[in-house]
């Protein structure tokens, strides 16, 4: 039901741009995001969109100010916009959607507020 894309190969500096289509019940979903994991350690938490009521938007501390997260509604899709990416991003991209009710933000970022998970993408910056 997700179908994460746009994943490869940059050199540090440069941008990516990716995608993570929804089909289905696209309409129960009220948030979607990104998480990554690098080579022999844990996911983490990389940027996340809400938009339940109002529009609600959390990113990581590591990605704040290079990655921007947007949605267009008309494509069920999820866009994370990379710029100045960093050998250090350099990871698999995994996209996330919830169902149900809306969740403050300090859950977004929390793997388990999410139900429905994309394959992922690999990323990888040169330096």
């Amino acid at each position: 039901q997700l179908q994460a894309s746009g994943g490869g190969l940059v050199q540090a500096g440069g941008s990516l741009r990716l995608s993570c289509a929804a089909s289905g019940r696209t309409f129960d979903y009220s948030t979607v995001g990104w998480f990554r994991q690098f080579l022999g350690k844990e996911r983490e938490f990389v940027a996340a969109i809400n938009w339940s009521g109002m529009i609600t938007y959390r990113y990581a501390d590591s990605v704040k100010g290079r990655f921007t997260i947007s949605r267009d509604r008309a494509k069920s899709t999820v866009y994370l916009q990379m710029a100045s990416l960093k050998p250090e991003d350099t990871a698999i991209y995994y996209c996330a959607a919830r169902r149900g009710p809306r969740i403050i933000s300090s859950l977004m970022s929390t793997e388990t507020s999410y139900d429905y998970w994309g394959q992922g993408t690999p990323v990888t910056v040169s330096s």
